[in-house]
Formats: C-alpha cells, sequence, structure tokens
C-alpha cells in the first residue's frame, strides 16, 4: 500500500517538536550532563516500537543513551546503509532567545511561514524526528527498503562522540555490521543558484579533518624587575603571530572539484581559477560561497594562549592553542608547516581527527539525486566539502563512506547553515514537510 503523506508530514513535526521538548543538552562537562540523551534515545525506541520496529538501547555511561535499529532490505545481497541522527544539544541561553528553547513553538515569521522554533531543530532533532517518522510510514505501508537500513541516534556528538558513536564503533562494531555507506549531517539544505530558478542541495562528500595543538614554550624565570631576552611569553607570541599569518595555499579536492564544475556549469560563472580569483568569484555565489571557499585551504587558527599569572613575575613557561582543519590529501602535511613555522624553542603536541572523504559519484549519490528531483524538479544536487566534522567520521573507521545529507527545502534567504547552534535556532514547517517526502524516497530505494 502507498505511504500516507499527509500523515507522514505531520508525525514528523509532531515527533521532531516532541524531541525538541527533551533537554539533551551536552555541556561537554560529565558533572553538568543529566540523563537528557538517555530520555531523548528511550522516546525514540519506543516510537519506533509502536509500529514493530526493534532497537537495541546502548548506554555506556549514566544518561548517555543510544539507540541502533535494523530495517530488513529486500536486497540480501547488497550492503547495509547507516542512517544516523545525533539527539544531543549544544546549550541555550534562554534569555538571548526570542522564545523559550526548549517550547518547540511555531511562529509565523512573515516572510516563510510557519517556523519550528527551538534548539535542536536543525542541528539535528530535525533529521532524527524525520528518520523515526520515515521508518514508522514505511513499516506500515509494508514498503521494504532495497537494502538493510541501521537506524542510528547518538549521544554526545557535539562533544566528539565519547559517549556515542566513538564508543559504538570501538565497541559494538556488530550493530553496523555490513554496511559500507551512511547518510547523517551535513548537508542536504537547499541554497539558491544565482541568477537562474534552481536550487542546489549541498552534498557533503568530504570532511575537513580536525588538529589541535599544544605550543609550549620555556624560559628563564625570574622577576620582572630584571628582564631577561628568554622569555616564554615573548617567544609563543611570536609563534602565535606566525601561525596567524601564514596563509595555505589553495588545494584542490574532489568533493570542492565537483562543486566547481557543477555550480560553473549552472551559473555561467567561471570557477575555474584558483587563489584570490577563485574566492572573488565564491563570493559573488552569498553564504553558499562561503562554505565552499571554507574547504579551499588548510587552516591553523591560533585560539587560547596563558601564560603567567602575576604582572611582575616573567613565568618560565608560555602555553598557546590552536586548532587546524586539514584538507584530505594533507594530513601530516599542516603539522609540519605549524611545526616550521613555530620555529625552535617552540614545542608543539598534537591531537587530531584525520579528514575523511567519500566518492563524490555512485550509487547512493544517484539515489539522492532521484529522489530530490522526484519532489523538486529544479533541484539539484551538487557535492561539496563540509569543513567541519561529524559523527561520519567515527563510523569511517569501520570503512563507511559518510554523506552529509539531511534534505530540507527552504526559501532562497534562509541559510540553514547559520541555524547551527545559533540563537534563535529554527526551520520552516514546509521544510520538514518536504524533507520527510525526500527522506521517505532514499530509505526505500537507496
Amino acid at each position: 500500500m502507498p505511504i500516507d503523506q499527509a500523515l507522514l508530514e505531520e508525525e514528523t513535526i509532531d515527533l521532531v517538536r516532541d524531541l525538541i521538548r527533551i533537554e539533551s543538552v551536552n555541556t561537554g562537562d560529565p558533572t553538568t550532563i543529566g540523563d537528557g540523551e538517555a530520555c531523548a534515545a528511550r522516546y525514540v525506541a519506543e516510537r519506533l516500537a509502536e509500529d514493530g520496529i526493534e532497537s537495541e538501547y546502548v548506554e555506556p555511561s549514566p544518561g548517555r543513551g543510544n539507540v541502533v535499529a535494523r530495517i530488513a532490505g529486500g536486497d540480501p545481497s547488497a550492503d547495509a546503509l547507516v542512517v544516523h541522527a545525533h539527539l544531543d544539544v549544544v546549550p541555550a541561553n534562554a534569555a538571548d532567545w526570542s522564545v523559550p528553547p526548549f517550547a518547540a513553538e511555531v511562529l509565523d515569521d512573515g516572510r516563510h511561514g510557519e517556523v519550528l522554533y527551538g534548539r535542536g531543530a536543525v542541528d539535528m532533532k530535525g533529521f532524527a524526528g524525520t528518520v523515526v517518522a520515515v521508518a514508522r510510514a514505511l513499516r506500515r505501508a509494508r514498503v521494504v527498503p532495497r537494502r538493510d537500513l541501521v537506524l542510528a541516534f547518538f549521544a554526545d556528538e557535539e562533544a566528539g562522540g565519547e559517549w556515542g558513536a566513538k564508543w559504538l564503533v570501538e565497541n559494538r562494531p556488530d550493530l553496523f555490521s555490513g554496511a559500507t555507506e551512511a547518510v547523517g549531517e551535513v548537508g542536504g539544505f537547499s541554497v539558491p543558484v544565482p541568477g537562474t530558478a534552481q536550487r542546489a542541495y549541498l552534498l557533503a562528500t568530504a570532511e575537513k579533518g580536525v588538529g589541535w595543538g599544544i605550543l609550549r614554550a620555556r624560559g628563564v624565570a625570574g622577576h620582572a624587575s630584571r628582564p631577561t631576552r628568554d622569555n616564554a611569553v615573548a617567544r609563543i607570541a611570536r609563534a602565535v603571530a606566525a601561525v596567524h599569518d601564514h596563509e595555505f595555499p589553495v588545494r584542490s579536492t574532489e568533493a570542492t572539484a565537483a562543486f566547481l564544475a557543477a555550480f560553473g556549469e549552472l551559473t555561467g560563472r567561471d570557477l575555474t581559477g584558483d587563489g584570490s580569483d577563485l574566492e572573488r568569484e565564491l563570493a559573488g555565489l552569498g553564504f553558499v560561497g562561503d562554505i565552499v571557499r571554507a574547504g579551499l585551504r588548510n587552516t591553523a587558527t591560533p585560539t587560547v594562549l596563558s601564560a603567567g599569572d602575576k604582572a611582575n613575575v616573567i613565568p618560565g613557561e608560555a602555553v598557546a592553542e590552536i586548532d587546524t582543519r586539514i584538507l584530505p590529501g594533507s594530513e601530516g602535511a599542516v603539522e609540519r608547516e605549524v611545526e616550521r613555522l613555530v620555529g625552535d624553542g617552540v614545542s608543539v603536541e598534537w591531537r587530531s581527527m584525520p579528514p575523511i572523504a567519500a566518492p563524490a559519484d555512485g550509487a547512493l549519490v544517484r539515489a539522492l539525486r532521484a529522489a530530490v528531483a522526484a519532489e523538486d524538479p529544479d533541484g539539484v544536487v551538487v557535492p561539496y566539502l563540509l569543513p567541519a566534522s561529524t559523527d561520519n567520521k567515527n563510523l569511517s573507521r569501520l570503512g563507511i563512506a559518510g554523506y552529509g545529507f539531511t534534505p530540507l527545502r527552504v526559501p532562497d534567504d534562509f541559510d540553514v547553515f547559520g541555524m547551527f547552534h545559533a540563537v534563535d535556532e529554527r526551520v520552516p514547517l514546509s521544510a520538514l514537510r518536504f524533507g520527510a517526502r525526500v527522506t521517505a524516497r532514499i530509505l526505500a530505494t537507496a
């Protein structure tokens, strides 16, 4: 029997609102995290069970709940597809919001129709609720997906997945057996194609790696009335300035090359250059251009600086921290360049997550394109490189190729990317309805 589309759309909205009302805030500090993630995970498990979908609840640490369900596909020879969302959200200061951040209020904003406000509306309870609603709709309609679907709802994504995807990958890889591809955040949002009536739905086929470096400089400690040239503060300041002033060159990646080729053809712009010429062309694409520009280069950004605790005392040590974002193919090169920049007398300790990349074309990508085209004939799926990190990085350790695609069709002036971690995070209800229809097609056919 066919899926009841109206019921699917309304149930999606109801589930998303219910999830937003569960305050699964992840502060990153275990002493301040309650049982919100566990409550959200149990809620998901209960809603799946109502339509006969069994799941496994995993709580590796008190309150850090995860849920994984497997729906059998019709083709036993096909590899499984992981469809995942995280249930934790970043904190929200209610005093900064125009509405209570966990009330899941629906308001007409005068420009985009009815809009759902709430922490997690985009990041990413919107997709979590959509996946639950679609799974229930497929089961009620007796639709058997082409391949096994592993539906994973993770804790702790906002702090690296230590008690979520990372823990499950390391301790329960059996839950993902047979899976070779995954779909999660960040992508699938429509953006305008300048000068045309078309919309591009960005598909993250790669993610920059993340490296955190701790810079340490040592010198001669003493009283400030007797200064010395061997000053740790001055040494770390020079090192930080050198890192800040350095600009890495533009590097080509498969994901960015695919974006530039597609947008160049769609807009008639010359996106074949490099360096400042290319960045000027991308600036003409609006906020989507800003996102792609962040994926052109490796970056190293000073973020923390500390030294001494008294104005008249020369400290013996000064410390700085930097954040690096690493393009696929640049593993190791960024670290070496930073170490060269800071020079002798400054040590660097590294902690990192490597970049990931999946093919920018293939059967899954074609299925995503077909699902979007069926609901938006003017929509075009375009690969891009995400300059941030998602749980796809953790899943990649099992050989699972990760894609960022949570479909939402939004008005041209609505920047979904700008909603992540933002005050008054929100999403149009029409976008959630569209996302439910497209997601149903993806899960049934991909």
